[in-house]
């Protein structure tokens, strides 16, 4: 299969506006990562879960179930296997929006419609009342998988954005942006819990978790106009304007990229390193606060201090490891990441019970590491994309990120099962940074970046 013609480098470079505008994408996405899927959503879908399921409120022993398309499952379970099923689903409707997204002639369109159907159904949690936990599960699926698909979409805009020297630093500056933007989010409604709750009563609690969900939405909907507003179109060169209909197009697209997959392994080589570092980052970032709360017997002002934390230094550590990268090259800050990443996973199995200093300290460390490691996957990948694929690359990039995040909680799980320790589970994600960082540190990144037809930034 010959290289593609037509390397990034031929396209005019886009303006500070349009870039600006690049940014505002991750600033209006991160507000669902940060309130809804990592503080609210778990606790809310499961309590409204345990109430169709006859517990009362505020119940922490419950075993009833409920029966989801006639299948009996454990309330406390119904949350966890909705994640999988998204995790399931994503697997199939990525790689296809992507290669849809590289025929379609109007990207923006696309990104419209997954960025404001995934917003909307954030908002629609406004209607998760009562026992309503079967709406609320499938509110959940249409937002990750609309929201993920939009975040291909976005993602397949920066090889047409900047060029090779300065896809780093536009990359990181977009990382950066989005950590401050659902930072800002998060902090507003924690200021909303603290001052709305009243002790014991939960009710009110719930009702305030559902509009922080909500509000979510609603920023995302609201800030994913600045996107629309500033982008242009770039459509790939693979437009398929003229040419017929393009959801068949991009079924057959990605038909012929999956046979013909082989003509790029060093690209695949890079997308399996990235799997596993990424794959311990994910868990680590998903366990902690289970961690802080049952090993180091943390109270919830701590883990909720801790969270603010970790989102606005990694908008300093996006930036900070961005300039590294202009100075050493992407690939080597990445090394350097996951060096500190191992660092920390090791300072996390010494740290002492109910003591919240050094978790919070442990916190500054993950933020500064956070975003520089996954805003320079981001660009170092788009090197390696052949043009006109860069859709449809990055939703194989994206799976890599949201299909495989099973593997380290199911390695935390088996250990804590075999040594009932949780500490032993946390230093056992050693082995997803030792080989991840092994498995980058193999790959010839100059020899693939000239093999997918692109030209080489000067630093790598």
């Amino acid at each position: 299969m010959a290289a593609p013609t037509g390397t990034p480098t031929d396209r005019p470079a886009a303006g500070r506006r349009e870039r600006t505008g690049w940014y505002f994408y991750d600033w209006a996405n991160s507000a669902f990562s940060t309130t809804v899927l990592t503080v609210f959503l778990g606790p809310f879908l499961t309590t409204v879960t345990k109430l169709a399921a006859g517990c009362e409120l505020g119940a922490d022993d419950c075993t009833g179930r409920v029966h989801p398309l006639g299948i009996s499952v454990a309330a406390g379970s119904f949350y966890p296997y909705v994640v999988s099923l998204s995790v399931f689903l994503t697997v199939f409707v990525l790689p296809v929006m992507g290669a849809i997204a590289d025929r379609a002639p109007r990207k923006k369109l696309l990104l419209a419609v997954s960025a404001f159907t995934a917003s909307a159904a954030t908002v629609c949690f406004a209607f998760v009342t009562g026992e309503r936990y079967l709406l609320g599960g499938i509110l959940f699926l249409i937002a990750n998988i609309a929201g993920g698909a939009s975040i291909v979409v976005y993602n397949s805009f920066l090889p047409q954005l900047a060029g090779p020297d300065e896809r780093d630093k536009v990359s990181s500056r977009g990382w950066a942006l989005g950590y401050l933007g659902g930072g800002l989010l998060l902090a507003f409604n924690l200021v909303a819990v603290t001052i709305l709750s009243i002790d014991g009563n939960d009710q009110r609690t719930l009702d305030i978790a559902r509009w922080c969900i909500v509000s979510a939405g609603v920023w995302w909907a609201v800030f994913t106009v600045i996107p629309l507003a500033w982008l242009k179109e770039h459509p790939g060169a693979e437009s398929s304007a003229e040419r017929g209909n393009v959801l068949i197009d991009g079924f057959r697209q990605l038909g012929g990229t999956i046979r013909n997959i082989r003509a790029y392994p060093l690209t695949l080589f890079f997308l399996l390193s990235y799997l596993i570092y990424n794959d311990g980052i994910q868990t680590v970032i998903a366990l902690a606060s289970q961690y802080g709360t049952e090993e180091l017997e943390l109270g919830q002002s701590t883990l909720i201090i801790t969270i603010l934390l970790v989102q606005f230094l990694a908008f300093g550590g996006a930036l900070l490891l961005g300039a590294m990268a202009a100075k050493v090259g992407a690939r080597k800050t990445v090394l350097f990441s996951l060096a500190l990443w191992l660092g920390v996973v090791v300072a996390a199995y010494w740290l002492p019970a109910g003591e919240p200093l050094p978790f919070m300290l442990l916190g500054v460390a993950i933020g500064l590491v956070l975003g520089g490691s996954q805003a320079l996957s981001r660009s170092l990948y788009s090197q390696l994309i052949p043009s006109g694929r860069e859709g449809e690359y990055y939703g194989f990039y994206e799976i890599s990120d949201k299909g495989t995040s099973w593997l380290g909680p199911l390695l935390f799980g088996l250990v804590f099962q075999l040594t009932n320790s949780y500490r032993f589970g946390i230093i056992s994600l050693v082995v997803f940074f030792l080989v991840g960082g092994v498995l980058l540190a193999l790959v010839p990144i100059r020899r693939a970046i000239v093999a997918a037809g692109n030209t080489p930034p000067k630093l790598l």
